[in-house]
């Protein structure tokens, strides 16, 4: 069994205002689409790891069907998301596997993660990986022998600073698209953002949802 782990608590500092809650498609945000995307890929469950701003982007969020992780150290960067996150899965769940997603990657292919989870075997293949033409990216799919490794991370880089110094730890995919892109500022928002969307936030009805937090 696999879950996806989506991180998405950092603090936005290029756009200046939460990106999570970016209007994306209709009646929708970036988060959410993001959420709306994971839920469609066929894990058996969907954990998220918010920190900034939790509190507005809970009440504006729609997290039906997925378990929500608060982190409240997430201005240490994404090791600490991926530390909250799975130490919560080691904790609360009985998946073989942890499907590593970002929160400001709407553009994630459902075909990608298909064929990670065709080339994943629990126990067998640490970890899978995409690699889409020359680059290695996002999503990774990681085994549980690996998530203790992964909680001993720092600082910005996840789970590619530890892959990249055991690469026989690795599986990769190969893929001849590019790599999905992230949502950093207000260059990404204009450029990738749903054509013909209007500008403004809205509020959103918030779904049923368990949340935890990485302290206790």
């Amino acid at each position: 069994m696999i879950a996806n782990l989506v991180l998405a608590a950092g603090g936005s500092s290029r756009l200046g205002r939460p990106k999570q809650l970016e209007p994306w498609g209709e009646g929708t945000t970036l988060l959410g689409k993001v959420l709306e995307n994971a839920l469609a890929m066929g894990s058996e469950e969907t954990w998220v790891v918010l920190g900034a701003a939790h509190d507005e982007i809970l009440a504006r969020t729609d997290f039906s069907g997925c378990r929500v992780v608060i982190n409240h150290e997430w201005e240490e960067g994404l090791a600490g998301s991926l530390r909250a996150g799975l130490d919560a899965l080691e904790r609360g769940s009985r998946v073989s596997g942890a499907l590593v997603l970002l929160g400001d990657q709407p553009g994630v292919n459902p075909e990608t993660v298909a064929r990670l989870r065709q080339a994943y075997r629990p126990g067998v293949t640490p970890a899978v990986v995409p690699r889409y033409r020359y680059v290695v990216s996002n999503p990774v799919l990681v085994d549980r022998v690996l998530w203790r490794r992964l909680m001993m991370l720092e600082g910005d880089r996840g789970a590619m600073q530890l892959l990249k110094a055991h690469p026989e730890w690795v599986t990769e995919v190969w893929f001849a698209d590019l790599h999905p892109e992230d949502v950093d500022d207000q260059q990404d928002v204009e450029r990738l953002r749903p054509r013909g969307l209007a500008r403004g936030g809205e509020k959103f009805q918030v779904g049923e949802s368990l949340v935890a937090t990485d302290k206790e």
